[in-house]
């Protein structure tokens, strides 16, 4: 019976850095004259990373742009060695991380295929048994005989994707290319890749898509810095991440909000002063893209709580959660004080958006009043992905008091896999 705990990919402490240059001759003229150019930096991308990947894993490595998960994934397949540590891997590895490399331009897709099934190990009689399957997977059979540099960059990039999954790989290893051809084909590769995992092809992805991730990977190994922050059970991982990423993104605001004080004390002596040019206390003065207004009430803070009460900018489809925005009242207001909030795409596309007026209520504030306004969601109805939240003051008349597009992100997380950024409730009847 064969051993399903056989480690297949074995990493040990291992490190690895890159000379950075910053004014290199590139000719030998320049190397001559300026040799006092090659001035350079030794920049540690990898810092002693350990881990164990067992057969028939699908692991995904997680992490900001920069943190070396590419470079390692680069190691596994020989692309790079490391400076130090042990790197082992067990069987046939077939890689997915630069679609086409190996592909002559002016030779066709037909003689391509055997050049780039070659890198992969195989011999010419293994690549005529798959030849067929390979020209069929990637939908190019009127195409195959003509020379790849006629082909269009997705017509490219899906040659390639079918040679290297169909080398009958022990080790899979793909780098954020599962976006290749349209739609259709798209859901062909995964469900190749799904088909893959069934037999037992140890996987390692990497990508940006935490959806991928969950839906699809056993395990992700979150790199910080150099260091494996996290190995563990997908979602767990990619929640982790999305937080301590949330966190340090309200860092950098909360460090913006430093600069935006001075900012707006100046704003708002020029706003005194329009006041009394102009009469009308209405009188609105822009600060920014994201935040304007009169500032007669000001949102000192907005933050959410999970259903445990926790505050985080991570929630869960489905779950209960509270959006809470803290307010100031600085100076009375003729037309009262209307709180709201927004949902909407990065892109700025509103999901939904509501306030108190016109859900009905009436809000009285005082001048020198602090407190808070709760928005109470019994089950957040966003999909997988992420969102602005835009949250308000107004008057009743819609002039904005203190009115903020994007005061954070919000991050959700689902194991629910339709498409869209709304659930709806439903269920169906089939007879």
């Amino acid at each position: 019976m064969e051993n399903k705990k056989e480690v297949v990919i074995s990493v040990k402490d291992v490190h690895k850095s890159f000379k950075v240059y910053f004014d290199k001759g590139t000719s030998l003229k320049e190397k001559l004259l300026f040799w006092k150019r090659n001035r350079h930096e030794v920049r540690q991308v990898l810092k002693g990373i350990s881990f164990d990947i067992h057969k028939g894993e699908t692991v995904g490595l997680i992490g900001r742009n920069g943190c070396g998960k590419s470079t390692m994934l680069k190691m596994l397949t020989g692309i790079y060695w490391p400076n130090a540590g042990e790197l082992d891997i067990k069987g046939r590895v077939s890689s997915l991380i630069e679609l086409g490399a190996g592909f002559h331009p002016d030779m066709s897709g037909r003689d391509n295929i055997y050049t780039n099934a070659s890198i992969f190990g195989l011999s010419k009689k293994e690549i005529d048994a798959r030849l067929d399957d390979i020209i069929t997977f990637s939908e190019l059979e009127e195409f195959i005989d003509n020379p790849v540099r006629t082909y269009s960059s997705g017509m490219y990039m899906r040659l390639a994707f079918s040679v290297a999954i169909n080398v009958d790989a022990d080790v899979l290893l793909i780098d954020e290319i599962l976006a290749v051809g349209d739609s259709n084909f798209q859901a062909k590769c995964f469900a190749k890749l799904r088909d893959l995992k069934a037999k037992g092809v140890t996987i390692v992805i990497v990508t940006h898509d935490s959806g991928t991730i969950q839906s699809f990977c056993d395990r992700a190994i979150w790199i910080e810095d150099g260091h494996v922050q996290f190995d563990g059970e997908s979602t767990k991982a990619i929640d982790k991440y999305l937080e301590y990423m949330s966190n340090e993104k309200r860092e950098r605001m909360l460090d913006e909000e430093d600069k935006a004080r001075v900012k707006a004390m100046k704003a708002k002596a020029e706003h005194d002063q329009l006041i009394k040019e102009t009469g009308d206390e209405r009188a609105t003065l822009d600060q920014s893209n994201n935040r304007f207004g009169v500032f007669n009430g000001e949102i000192t803070k907005a933050y959410m709580l999970n259903e445990k009460g926790k505050e985080t900018w991570i929630h869960e489809t489905n779950k209960p959660c509270k959006l809470v925005m803290e307010y100031k009242i600085n100076r009375d207001s003729q037309y009262g004080f209307v709180f709201g909030m927004g949902f909407s795409t990065r892109d700025g596309k509103l999901i939904y958006g509501t306030n108190t007026q016109l859900d009905g209520l009436k809000v009285k504030c005082d001048v020198g009043q602090t407190g808070k306004v709760t928005f109470d969601i019994p089950s957040l109805p966003l999909l997988k992905g992420e969102y602005s939240v835009n949250v308000s003051i107004v008057d009743e008349n819609g002039t904005p008091l203190d009115f903020y597009r994007e005061y954070a992100v919000l991050n959700v997380v689902s194991d629910i896999k339709s498409p869209g950024t709304t659930l709806i409730p439903h269920k169906w009847d089939i007879k």
